[in-house]
């Protein structure tokens, strides 16, 4: 149904060592894209590739020195650009000097260099930046695309940034772009210290898990549902710099999401510790997400349900070719 491979399309990922970009990029692989995977160590990113069957021609590059893009794209001329790269998913990474650069001065210069340097045969997105729904904040309702939204977060209000930016320099410059904006996404590969991978080292170890009272709604997206949605709205046309969410429309309780898992997992109701640990702060209190300009772009919306996406997960890692390579690599910069 999607087909980069056709016309041998010629791809770039930034981030593509990344959670969400290695699944971007094992997708386009299969697909028969021609890569070009931008990454900040390479070395790291070679042993992730191995694992995940990604194939293309790695790029090692620093993204905070951003006159290193004009390069990569005139050399390059990709059809399409995917952007994964990102700053502040990692709770140690706090910098606003970095926040702003990587979240925000790299969309727009990303933007320019598509503008000088793309195919111009493609009929599709030239840019799929990934946004994030922290960029909506303190803000009710179902938060539609045209909210306005109230970031209160480092990393909501520099993702925001990127995505005013990336709307302004496609209007601009004609260039057929858009921000998917995800909302919690999980699979394999997360950073440590996010809620499944927590959930998958306590069914490893059989040390209990101290957690929140879990009340906390979420729009819960299985990763490769994630992928096939970016994947679909980069063959799209529509309006430039459009915001779009990348959503389920389907909220549930951390709790009940923690539950499945552990049923899946066959971790001990013993071992879940809700309510030992307080709520953070920055969680978002909302209606089910508006997802209606996704199904209008693709006609698709993501199907697969929390006790799916965790039984996929755990048979990924269960799979030969993953415990060939058990090795987990975060990096620093990434979705």
């Amino acid at each position: 149904m999607i087909d980069f491979g056709r016309y041998q399309t010629r791809v770039v990922v930034l981030g593509a060592s990344g959670f969400i970009g290695r699944w971007v990029a094992r997708s386009l692989t299969a697909l028969g894209a021609e890569l070009f995977l931008v990454v900040r160590h390479q070395p790291s990113a070679e042993k992730i590739f191995a694992r995940y069957d990604i194939r293309g021609t790695t790029v090692q590059l620093d993204l905070t020195r951003l006159d290193q893009l004009l390069p990569l794209f005139r050399d390059v001329q990709p059809a399409i650009t995917f952007n994964l790269a990102g700053y502040g998913v990692d709770r140690a990474e706090r910098d606003p000097r970095l926040a702003y650069l990587l979240n925000s001065d790299l969309v727009k210069a990303l933007c320019q260099a598509i503008n000088r340097h793309s195919d111009r045969q493609w009929a599709g997105r030239q840019l799929v930046h990934v946004g994030s729904a922290l960029e909506y904040g303190e803000i009710s309702g179902n938060l539609a695309e045209d909210s306005v939204p109230f970031p209160t977060t480092l990393y909501g209000k520099s993702k925001l940034a990127g995505t005013r930016a990336l709307t302004d320099c496609c209007q601009r410059n004609n260039v057929n772009g858009l921000t998917a904006r995800l909302f919690t996404v999980y699979g394999p590969g997360e950073h440590p210290g996010r809620l499944l991978p927590a959930l998958l080292e306590t069914a490893k170890s059989g040390q209990p898990l101290e957690l929140t009272a879990g009340l906390q709604q979420r729009d819960f997206n299985y990763v490769e549902d994630v992928v096939e949605g970016l994947l679909r709205l980069g063959l799209t046309r529509g309006r430039p710099g459009e915001v779009v969410n990348l959503a389920t429309g389907r909220l549930s309780s951390v709790r009940d999401f923690v539950t499945s898992a552990a049923t899946a997992l066959q971790i001990p109701a013993a071992n879940l510790k809700f309510g030992a640990i307080p709520t953070r702060r920055e969680e978002m209190a909302h209606d089910p997400v508006s997802n209606t300009r996704l199904q209008q772009l693709t006609g698709w919306l993501p199907p697969t349900g929390p006790g799916d996406g965790i039984r996929r997960t755990r048979n990924f890692f269960n799979s030969p070719a993953a415990s060939q390579n058990s090795e987990e690599v975060a990096p620093t910069l990434s979705l």
